[in-house]
């Protein structure tokens, strides 16, 4: 598929963004209306209370589980690979903050890795948040971008029409920085993105 040529007109791509997420609305970002959606095939996005429903996830058939809001407290989902321990589900867990500031991006290589190696081996993969609406719907888009060859706008429109999603700002340009990484650089299949320190200032 064909990338973006200009790496440079960074605004205008987050004006593009801004438009596929709202646009299926009349120009409003909607909250999700299902707990959980297949995203693409064998990859679903959801909330806290279908990933933490064991029996609903055996029901679904889903074999990994990917928790990006790992931790305790509000904005965060409190599980680990024990409390899936019985149930035979692989778990993955990162330990991110849906606010402005916070660097999601150096999380997109492991996450990545785990989520094409568990559909390589024709397993279902549940990405969640609290919402199923920022911090999961972004790691499922930089994996469609970095493994199955998107540009941003395709993997955000890919997304968009399966589940009403919404990451955050800063998410959005950290997809516009990884789809230039992208451009510039493919080895292999697989972007390593860089790494930033995080400066997080709550919504």
């Amino acid at each position: 598929m064909a990338r973006s040529g200009d790496t440079s007109d960074t605004a205008s791509l987050l004006s593009e963004l801004g438009s596929i997420l709202t646009a299926p609305a009349n120009g409003m970002l909607m909250a999700p209306s299902r707990a959980y959606d297949e995203v693409w095939p064998g990859l679903y996005v959801g909330e806290r209370s279908t990933a933490m429903n064991k029996a609903g996830l055996k029901h679904i058939g889903i074999t990994h589980i990917l928790n990006t809001a790992e931790g305790k407290g509000f904005g965060h989902v409190s599980t680990n690979e024990a409390y899936y321990k019985e149930t035979g589900i692989v778990y993955k867990g990162i330990k991110a903050s849906d606010v402005l500031g916070f660097n999601l991006k150096p999380f997109w290589q492991e996450t990545g890795v785990f989520i094409h190696d568990a559909l390589k081996e024709n397993g279902k993969v549940m990405v969640h948040c609290v919402e199923g609406f920022s911090r999961s719907a972004s790691t499922a888009i930089a994996y469609l971008m970095m493994y199955q060859d998107m540009t941003v706008q395709e993997a955000t429109r890919t997304v968009r029409a399966k589940r009403e999603i919404g990451p955050n700002s800063t998410f959005r340009k950290q997809l516009c920085e990884l789809n230039r990484e992208i451009t510039l650089s493919r080895k292999d299949n697989v972007v390593t993105p860089s790494i930033e320190v995080n400066d997080a200032t709550e919504l």
